[in-house]
Formats: C-alpha cells, sequence, structure tokens
C-alpha cells in the first residue's frame, strides 16, 4: 500500500486536510498516552485505489527559528518514507521563507510532489496560486481543505500518480509475510542477519513492494515465508519526537504488507511508548503478532528475570496478552530457531479456519453455561456462531439482541474461543449480529 505524506510549514491547514481525506475513518493508533504522534495517521480510500496518509505536523518546537527545529525533520523523514509527497501552501500568506525551504528539499530529494495551495474558498483568490509556480513544483492545484472544495479533482491527480500496487506471482500467494518491526537500535538488523546467514543462496529475490522494504524469500529450517525486511534504519539525531515519528512511519509500510510480525524490543530499555505505538499498529491492523525481547544476554538475570520481565510486558499490552514472547540474542544467535518456530505457529493460529459445526457445537455449551448477563429485563439468546471469510480471525455471533451485549461478554466469548480452538499471536475480532 502507498504512503502519502502532507508536508507543509505550520498553520496552513495538513491537519484539516488530513481528517478530510481519512473521514470518519478510526486512525489505526488509539489516542492513549504515550501514543502522541499515532492520530496523524490514517487511510483513505479513492476509485477504487487504498492508501495510507500521514500528517507531519501538530508538533513544533517553541524555537525562534521553527524550521531548523522539527519543522525539517519531519519533512525529510516523510520525504524519505513516502511514495508521494503532498505539499500545502497557503493562498494567503503567498509563498513565504518556508516554502521555499521546503520547496528546496523535495524538489533536490526526487520524489513525487504534488503542490496543493490550501484557503482557496472564493473565486477572486484562484488568480493568486499562480505565484506558486516560482517554488519550481509543477502546477498548483487550488483546493478548500476546510469546505471540501477541489479536493476531489486533487485526489483524482493523486491517485494517478501513485506508484502501481506491487502484487506477489500467484505462486507465492498463500506464502506468510512475516515483518521485522520496531524502533530503531532494538536489532532488527542483527536479527534479519541472523535468519538469513552468510549464505545467500537460500534467497529468492523478489521485487519489494517499496524502497526500503525487501521482500525475500526465505526457506532454511524447514521453514518457507516471504521475510519483508525493514533493517537497515539509519541512525537518527536521538530527538525522542523524531524517532517515534520515524519509526512509526516505517512501522506502517512494514505492517500493512505483513501477515505476522516480530516486534523487535531491546531487552536493556524494557517496552517503552515506541514499542506500544507499533505494537498498537499491529494489532488495530488485525494482523498476527510475535514479541522478540532482543539482547538478553546483556541483561543480568537470576532465576525469576525472565518470568518477571513477561509479566511487566503483558501488563502494559493488556487486554491482548496471548502472544508469544521470546527472549533472543541476535548477536549470539540465541532462541533464534525458536522465534521462527513461534512465527510460523502465529501464522497457522491466522490462517485457521474453524469448521462451523465445530464451532457451535464448543461455543454454544459455552453460552448455555454463562449466558450473557440479562439487560432492562430482556434475555439475550445467542443461536448461531460461524467465522467470517476474512485474512484475520472473525466471528459472527448471530442473537436476539445484539445490541444489548457488552464489550465484558465479548472478551468472554473470545477468551473461550482461545481456550478451545488456539489463537495464541492472533487478535480476534467478535461481531454481534442480528438473527
Amino acid at each position: 500500500m502507498s504512503l502519502v505524506a502532507i508536508v507543509g510549514r505550520p498553520n496552513v491547514g495538513k491537519s484539516t486536510l488530513f481528517n478530510r481525506l481519512v473521514g470518519n475513518r478510526q486512525a489505526i493508533v488509539d489516542d492513549t498516552a504515550g501514543v502522541t504522534r499515532d492520530r496523524h495517521y490514517g487511510k483513505c480510500e479513492w476509485c477504487g485505489r487504498e492508501f495510507s496518509v500521514v500528517d507531519t505536523g501538530g508538533y513544533t518546537s517553541n524555537s525562534d527559528d521553527i524550521f531548523e527545529g522539527e519543522i525539517r525533520k519531519q519533512v525529510k523523514i516523510a520525504i524519505d518514507e513516502a511514495d508521494l509527497v503532498l505539499f500545502l501552501v497557503e493562498v494567503g500568506t503567498g509563498v513565504t521563507d518556508f516554502d521555499e525551504e521546503i520547496a528546496d528539499l523535495l524538489r533536490r530529494s526526487g520524489k513525487p510532489v504534488m503542490l496543493v495551495v490550501n484557503k482557496v474558498d472564493s473565486s477572486d483568490k484562484v488568480s493568486d496560486i499562480y505565484q506558486f509556480y516560482s517554488l519550481g513544483l509543477g502546477d498548483p492545484i487550488d483546493i478548500s481543505s476546510a469546505n471540501g472544495s477541489g479536493t476531489g479533482d486533487m485526489l483524482d491527480e493523486l491517485v494517478k500518480r501513485l506508484p502501481a500496487d506491487e502484487k506477489m506471482v500467484k505462486e507465492d500467494e498463500n506464502i506468510p509475510k512475516i515483518a521485522i518491526v520496531g524502533r530503531p537500535n532494538a536489532g532488527k538488523s542483527s536479527i534479519t542477519n541472523a535468519f538469513l546467514g552468510e549464505d545467500r543462496n537460500i534467497v529468492t529475490e523478489i521485487a519489494g513492494t517499496t524502497r526500503d522494504s525487501i521482500e525475500s524469500r526465505y526457506n532454511k529450517f524447514g521453514h518457507d515465508f516471504i521475510l519483508v525486511d525493514t533493517a537497515g534504519l539509519r541512525k537518527k539525531t536521538k530527538v525522542q519526537e523524531d524517532l517515534e515519528f520515524y519509526s512509526v512511519m516505517r512501522a506502517v509500510k512494514s505492517i500493512e504488507q505483513a501477515d505476522v510480525c516480530i516486534l523487535m524490543i531491546d531487552a536493556t530499555k524494557g517496552i517503552e511508548a515506541q514499542d506500544m505505538s507499533i505494537f498498537n499498529l499491529i494489532i488495530k491492523n488485525k494482523k498476527g503478532c510475535v514479541i522478540a525481547v532482543n539482547k538478553w544476554d546483556l541483561v543480568e538475570k537470576n532465576s525469576n528475570t525472565m518470568k518477571e520481565y513477561t509479566e511487566a510486558i503483558k501488563k502494559r499490552i493488556a487486554p491482548f496478552v496471548d502472544l508469544p514472547i521470546i527472549f533472543t540474542s541476535a548477536t549470539q544467535k540465541q532462541r533464534i530457531l525458536d522465534l521462527l518456530d513461534a512465527a510460523a505457529a502465529v501464522w497457522e493460529n491466522y490462517s485457521k479456519k474453524i469448521p462451523t459445526s465445530r464451532l457451535n457445537e464448543l461455543m454454544l455449551e459455552e453460552i448455555e453455561n454463562f449466558p450473557p448477563p440479562s439487560t432492562k429485563g430482556k434475555y439475550i439468546k445467542i443461536k448461531f456462531i460461524t467465522q467470517l471469510p476474512t485474512k484475520s480471525p472473525s466471528f459472527a455471533f448471530f442473537c436476539n439482541l445484539p445490541q444489548y451485549i457488552g464489550d465484558p461478554y465479548k472478551r468472554f466469548l473470545e477468551n473461550r474461543l482461545r481456550k478451545h480452538f488456539d489463537f495464541n499471536g492472533c487478535p480476534i475480532q467478535i461481531y454481534m449480529r442480528k438473527k
């Protein structure tokens, strides 16, 4: 899936345009404490083409020289990662020094750029857009993100300029894709090298979907999958916001391509806000997940260290705690095979299809023993269950009053499904439907 970044100086309407593009669709990561950047990520669909959108705005330094601070970092990151850049300027203020600085970066990047002039909300302002030709980025497109005028024409042009979606050859459709994701310096490069080894002939190169995510065929130790290699993160300046924004942009692209994600955590630092950001991306995208606690050889240990570390991780990631946690050392090749085996097992669970008869036999008995609580004197009866034909595990429960079934009972149903059918590592979706 292509990634479109909206860049521009403060107060040109980036967030307004972002909200209009993604509409009422829920951003992938919940707006919870410590996950401050991820509300700026969403998906847009136009003319049958779906693409991801990242808004680079919303946080700037209080420095007098704003561009030299956070804006420059965000724009550079967006240029690195995006397949197409929407450069937003404002008709009322005309061309500013900041606009020229950003335009210079964009011209030198060689990336496809659309120059969009915002706040053209009346016909007498249309003639003012021609001054933006001086930026050297082609024909400006005039819109008003506030009232929506011009955005349809802009989206028509945008989907024309997006790179074609790469499709895997048909024979590889049933081969799982496993992505290694995580914040910078968590050990992704080391673990990838440990997987692939020095004998490169075990890898058959397949055309990558993006410049940065290389897909390789991996067939070693009895495993056969497509490894979405996101290693090679360039070291950035150690600014927390910068690193978080960068790692989330990389994770967005990698996670969407994958079936199962291996989330790398640095054992010496524990699970931090960036790790939670990427974990939430995985779960909200309904992907299988394995947590790899890397650099375990650098941690001082006693007999309870691993158990205590596991409990601490599960406390952070609750309520979804039914997933493998593997303690590894990429440099020492410690438990590397265990990690591969865990990822393969999660894929088996992820692609599992439960026969409807077996599903009803076990789950209706559970429901009879522990029925939904009555609400307003009304008794809820669940009559039938079926697994939906989705890629990730999803189940529909047909009942007489679906609107009265709350989240606690849905969690009970999910736990019973996990008990009977082993969906370790897979998020489960529960839907209540009218019988």
